[in-house]
């Protein structure tokens, strides 16, 4: 069979169903779980109460999978007792048909202030400091602190993350699949290539294959570069077309219940010159390496740092200096697909079993061409377990 090449995209499309066994949803039990251990790291903080507002966060701790606007949407979460959801009236009813945990509601009117409300249920509950989600706009920051004079404002970074970072077995599950998804996805778009296909064309199928499977709304985004465009991390503007001996690097994902996928594969359509053959193979060695550094209580920084010293032994670097890695090795992945902590010099925190990282130590060769594999894993009691199998060759994505 082909790698690369020998295929179409109505026919990989038309094989293309549902997935079969789809992840279990986070019940409403665990949100609750997540709930009390919130509120428990409030109170190491010295916190009377949170405010998270639309967004990753408000799904993860009550199942309301919005996105924010200019309307604050918002759960108020005391140190204890039960959350109290801030919405505005006319979205009561699709509210309370995503809502996940119980919750008291204060709705407020189009001409009323959202912020008034909010400062009102925070003298009700006798709150003299708050931790504001750190994803809250400056705006909604500034029309809060002026609607509750006299409550201290800080930081809830520590509660959030300290909440996200680790994530359940029904979290592993739900990323396993997305990451499943989106793997398949990368090896039928490989089959669809021809010389002259277009990057939009390509980006184009992935969507809609990622649509068949299932995702929640198809690709979560989608990078297609070819060439030269794939020596820029985030590739160039416009559009590339294919040719013969052109390096291929996909970087896409999907999401499954909110929880993100994010895979990169790099392969040559035709035949590979030496010296890609050659960067490809470090970049491997380096991926593997950070991988095999994982263990509980590493610092994350360390592996990093022990991706950089492969590349730099076989000349690149040192640091972000090009040819080299220009970026950090990996980040967190999971409701975000960017999420704390991070794989970057700097992020101390130790790692433990449940975290889950991208591991995508890139190699540029400026002018010429990017080489980088991502695959993501997650920390166990002893190590470190892929969700995806790292690509095996430059001329086999999957």
């Amino acid at each position: 069979m082909a790698f690369i090449g020998g295929s179409t995209a109505e026919r990989e499309l038309a094989e293309l169903a549902p997935w079969p066994h789809p992840a279990a949803p986070i019940t409403r039990e665990e949100r609750e779980a997540r709930l009390a251990k919130a509120q428990g790291l409030m109170a190491g903080i010295g916190a009377d109460a949170m405010i998270v507002g639309a967004g990753a966060s408000l799904r993860y701790f009550a199942g309301v999978g919005w996105s924010a606007t200019e309307r604050l949407v918002a759960m108020v979460l005391p140190r204890s007792g039960e959350p109290i959801m801030i919405c505005p009236r006319f979205e009561e009813g699709s509210l309370l048909a995503s809502l996940g945990i119980e919750a008291a509601l204060r709705l407020w009117e189009e001409h009323e202030s959202p912020y008034d409300l909010t400062g009102q249920v925070l003298h009700d509950l006798g709150a003299r400091s708050l931790a504001v989600d750190p994803a809250l706009t400056f705006v909604m920051f500034d029309r809060l602190r002026i609607a509750a004079p006299g409550v201290e404002m800080t930081s809830a970074e520590a509660v959030i993350d300290g909440c996200r970072m680790v994530k359940s077995a029904a979290e592993l599950a739900l990323m396993a699949q997305a990451k499943a998804m989106t793997l398949e996805v990368h090896r039928r778009a490989a089959r669809i290539l021809r010389e002259g296909i277009t990057t939009a064309e390509v980006r184009r199928f992935i969507d809609q294959a990622h649509r068949a499977l299932g995702a929640d709304d198809g690709s979560s985004f989608c990078a297609v570069q070819f060439g030269e465009a794939s020596a820029y991390p985030h590739g160039l503007p416009g559009e590339q077309t294919l040719k013969d001996g052109d390096l291929v690097l996909i970087d896409t994902g999907c999401r499954v219940q909110g929880y993100n996928s994010d895979i990169t594969r790099t392969y040559v359509f035709g035949a590979p010159t030496q010296e890609m053959v050659r960067i490809w193979e470090i970049e491997k060695k380096a991926q593997a390496a950070a991988f095999a550094a994982v263990k509980p209580g590493v610092p994350c920084e360390e592996i990093d740092a022990v991706a950089r010293r492969v590349l730099e032994a076989e000349g690149f670097g040192p640091d972000y200096r090009l040819p080299g890695l220009p970026h950090r090795t990996g980040h967190g992945i999971g409701l975000s697909v960017h999420e704390a902590p991070y794989l970057v010099r700097g992020d101390r925190t130790p790692l433990q079993p449940g975290m889950c990282f991208s591991n995508e130590p890139m190699i540029v060769m400026p002018g010429a061409f990017g080489i980088r594999l991502e695959d993501h894993f997650h920390v166990t009691e002893t190590g470190a377990a892929w969700f995806t199998e790292p690509q095996p060759a430059i001329d086999r994505p999957v």
